[in-house]
């Protein structure tokens, strides 16, 4: 079985770990770069792994064909806005096909957006309209849906804030928020990446933890009283959400805009897994929020 797995974004955060998840289950992986790339270091980093890295014009479809060919699987970790999830990935789908590679892995690591509603998350609209168009495409598809990444508790965000030992919710102290480590992610994402059989939707959670459990966990953690605090209604930060992007229009710029933070939350609060699919790919050691916890104290 052909096991040549070719990645784009492998130099990012996520990226570099699905990179070392692959190398593990001795996938032959192959790194897509783009030619105008700075990071010289991190892809040579990459080729001392044994990584083959193929420099490629992100824009030039015939060119990423022949990146691809001979690839059992596409896997995208890229980073960005408009240009990058919808433009530069429909590029890469087209030549994927062009490729007669048979899946795909969009980069779709977040909360399932296909639970929201339009206009509530701008990062997770554009991964909206790439999921339209590969499902309107001849290839086999699976997006990842890990909810929250767990270095958000390391924040100083109304949600968690360590500083002030408060934790934050928004209408429902019980709400289930769903959070996977980077790395628990780059695993999964790995045995599904070599899993021809996988699905169009495969649903994870490192551990899945209300406002209220979190509370008690952070205050046993730290050895200090973490106080829950109702933020408001999710109506309501819905409502602040679209002010503050109204009165900010530089954001939509930005991919980390100061309103995209406060959306991520509205997300996390508006949607979460009701089944996990953590069970498909035997041996991978979820970590747990107490873990996280314990390692954000030092």
């Amino acid at each position: 079985m052909n096991t040549t797995i070719a990645i784009l974004g492998a130099t990012g955060n996520l990226g570099a770990r699905i990179v070392k998840s692959l190398i593990e289950k001795r996938a032959v992986v192959r790194a897509i770069v783009r030619s105008s790339s700075e990071d010289d270091d991190k892809t040579e980093k990459l080729r001392q792994s044994g990584v083959e890295v193929i420099m490629a014009d992100m824009s030039n479809q015939d060119e990423l064909a022949t990146a691809l060919t001979g690839a059992s699987a596409v896997v995208s970790a890229l980073q960005g806005l408009k240009d990058v999830i919808v433009d530069t990935q429909s590029i890469v789908l087209k030549a994927a096909i062009d490729a007669g590679v048979p899946r795909f892995i969009p980069s779709d690591f977040c909360t399932d957006f296909t639970k929201l509603r339009p206009g509530e998350n701008r990062n997770f609209d554009l991964r909206r309209e790439f999921f339209n168009i590969i499902d309107n495409s001849t290839i086999k598809a699976t997006s990842i849906f890990n909810g929250a990444f767990a270095d958000i508790l390391a924040y100083s965000a109304p949600f968690v804030d360590i500083k002030n030992k408060k934790i934050g919710y928004w209408e429902n102290p019980d709400w289930k928020i769903d959070i996977t480590s980077m790395d628990n992610t780059a695993a999964f994402t790995a045995n599904a990446a070599l899993d021809e059989s996988a699905p169009r939707k495969l649903l994870i959670a490192g551990f899945q933890i209300s406002a209220k459990e979190l509370q008690v966990l952070a205050s046993e953690v730290f050895g200090t009283p973490f106080t829950l605090t109702n933020l408001g209604s999710v109506a309501d930060l819905a409502a602040n959400n679209k002010k503050e992007r109204a009165d900010h229009p530089e954001g939509e710029k930005e991919v980390y805009a100061s309103w995209q933070g406060t959306q991520y939350l509205h997300s996390m609060f508006s949607a979460h897994h009701e089944q996990l699919d953590n069970d498909r790919y035997p041996g991978i050691n979820w970590t747990g929020a107490n873990e996280i916890l314990t390692g954000i104290k030092g």
